[in-house]
Parts: structure tokens; sequence; C-alpha cells
């Protein structure tokens, strides 16, 4: 089944100049690239993806939902949507478990941060893990609304499609 899912390179990934090894990555596995820019998201902006459609204060506290917030704001993201087979669990599989100290080698997380939630919760730090991903297509489809307006967002066919059998390719 085709998927949507929002990807956005926090500012961690943005700061380390790493956003082009992180992209290529999603490209060479495949997922068509639909939209993407950069952008300064407001505080408004992220209460709405972490609270309102992902219940992070609801579910980890108020104090998670800020120190979000206040490390997502404290640089530009790159968002993305991507297209593909069932993209949200490949782009989760891609992206790795969300504290990078127990990411695997191999996922983003695993091969370009290291850090602890003890580490962080002990040092008021942010949690750098460079990367967002949607969980489920349910939330796939509220946060690309949210990121991006339907006019942002370019639906031409994947090349891979141009292949199948009985497509028939214009001219």
């Amino acid at each position: 089944m085709l998927q949507k899912t929002l990807i956005v390179l926090k500012p961690d990934a943005v700061k380390r100049n790493i956003v082009g090894e992180l992209i290529s990555r999603f490209e060479k596995v495949g997922l068509h690239l639909q939209a993407m820019k950069m952008i300064q998201p407001t505080e408004e902006h992220l209460y709405d993806h972490y609270e309102t459609i992902g219940q992070l204060a609801s579910r980890r506290g108020e104090e998670i939902l800020k120190i979000n917030t206040d490390f997502m704001r404290s640089g530009p993201v790159i968002a993305m949507v991507r297209e593909g087979v069932e993209a949200i669990e490949v782009v989760r599989k891609m992206v790795g478990s969300t504290e990078p100290k127990s990411a695997l080698p191999g996922t983003i997380r695993g091969d370009y941060s290291h850090l602890s939630f003890g580490y962080t919760d002990k040092n008021n730090a942010w949690l750098t893990n460079l990367v967002h991903a949607s969980a489920t297509p349910e939330e796939a489809e509220k946060e690309v609304s949210l990121w991006f307006a339907q006019a942002e967002i370019y639906d031409h066919e994947m090349e891979a499609h141009q292949f199948k059998r009985g497509h028939k390719k214009s001219h």
C-alpha cells in the first residue's frame, strides 16, 4: 500500500550540515519526494504538531513538551513528504529508536547520534535525535496537512511505477 509520511530534519541535523546525507538515505531506499521546505516553526505550529496531533504533554508531561518545542525552535528545520510502499514503517525503521543510545547501527540515529534519556534528563539538555518521522497512517495524514498546504505537495508518478506490468508510458 502506498503511503505518504512526514519527515522533519531537526535543528541539530541542519546545524551539523548533514541534511544532504540524511535526505540521500531516503532517496536511496526509493522513497518518492513529494514536498520539501526549510522553515522556522512557530511555537503554535509545534504545539499543534507535538500535542494536538502527538499528545506529547498528555503522555510525557508539559515539561517534555516545552523542552521539545524549545529545541525545535532553536533553528530551522527541513520538512518533507515522502511516498512509498508502507513508507511509514520503512521510515521509522530507517530512523531508529527515539533514544539515540538505543538506536541500532545502520539507522540514522544509530549512525549519527548517541545521547541517552538519562543524560538529557540529568543535564536538562535537549535530546538531539536529528529527525522526526510519523508513527501511524493517521498521524502522518494530520502531520502532512499541518506542515504543508495541498498546493505544496506534488503528486507526480514514481519512476518505479512506470515499469509495472500493464503500464503504458505516455510520450
